[in-house]
């Protein structure tokens, strides 16, 4: 379970991964393009890194149904973030994109990581991995982003999205990516209703099971604004209840908009889990001075 990703190592069978998201659109689901202008989007990764997180995901497009973006259009919204991002910290550079030319850009520009939310959907994905030194995370979704959906479906979303993230990693491995630059993500609320995520984070150990490393995108979703009935900026307990439920079920890389609060909790849980120890101990340490 070690990997190197980018510039860093990870024991991902006694380390939790946290992921900071950094959007470059103006109609982003949770900060409504606070970080658009370019400035903004290099600020908040480093200050992202200045307050632990290990990786910085660097989206230029939207998952959810909007205007459509032209492919120059989002490689200029995410290549300059990646190289300002790569200058000045050696933080883990992912992607967020579905377009083979646009990871082919980043990854140029200094990303170490191609996180696809259509789960290799682009023909050509695939062979941009492979012809690189990134890694992919190969996401289940339904149809292609940015476009209004039926509703969701499943006679078993769990059984459903494994069959479809095992189908995937191994057309990925059949394109030439080799198996220990693949990790996993069984997309929360991607084309799926709150009982689907509810279901998929009860049950997440099934999808651990598939064997590469598994990430959770759970924060400020809305599978818990209806869980709790919490609009989106109140939603930071639910995430972080919903982040340590993953990873006691595999989960080893977590995708969190508050990263304080989320690298705090992540700290914690590999202490009780036995992987990390304490910063310091001093509580109930010194023998009791006889009076």
């Amino acid at each position: 379970m070690i990997r190197r990703i980018g510039r860093r190592e990870f024991d991902f069978a006694r380390q939790i991964a946290v992921m900071a998201v950094v959007n470059r659109t103006p109609d982003s689901f949770f900060d409504e393009g606070a970080t658009f202008a370019l400035d903004r989007a290099v600020a908040a990764a480093g200050r992202a890194a200045e307050l632990g997180a290990d990786w910085v995901d660097v989206g230029g497009v939207p998952f959810g149904r909007g205007p459509s973006v032209s492919v120059p259009e989002e490689i200029e919204r995410v290549v300059p973030v990646v190289e300002r991002i790569a200058e000045t910290s050696d933080v883990v550079i992912s992607v967020d994109t579905n377009r083979a030319s646009v990871a082919a850009a980043a990854i140029a520009a200094g990303a170490s990581v191609v996180n696809d939310t259509s789960g290799l959907g682009d023909p050509e994905m695939a062979r941009v991995i492979a012809d690189s030194d990134a890694h992919v995370v190969i996401t289940h979704s339904v149809g292609p982003p940015r476009v209004e959906k039926p509703a969701a479906r499943f006679d078993d979303v769990v059984r459903e999205v494994r069959d479809f993230l095992l189908a995937r990693t191994e057309r990925a491995i059949d394109a030439g990516v080799p198996e220990n630059r693949i990790i996993v993500d069984p997309g929360h609320d991607l084309d799926k209703n709150t009982a689907h995520s509810l279901e998929l984070t009860r049950r997440l150990a099934e999808i651990a099971e598939i064997g590469p490393p598994l990430l959770v995108a759970v924060s400020n979703k809305d599978f818990i604004g209806e869980t709790l009935d919490r609009a989106k900026e109140m939603r930071l307990a639910g995430s972080l209840a919903a982040m340590v439920s993953s990873i006691e079920r595999g989960a080893r890389i977590v995708r969190m908009h508050d990263v304080a609060a989320a690298v705090d909790a992540a700290r914690m849980t590999e202490a009780i889990l036995g992987w990390r120890e304490p910063a310091r101990m001093e509580h109930n340490t010194h023998p009791t001075r006889n009076v």
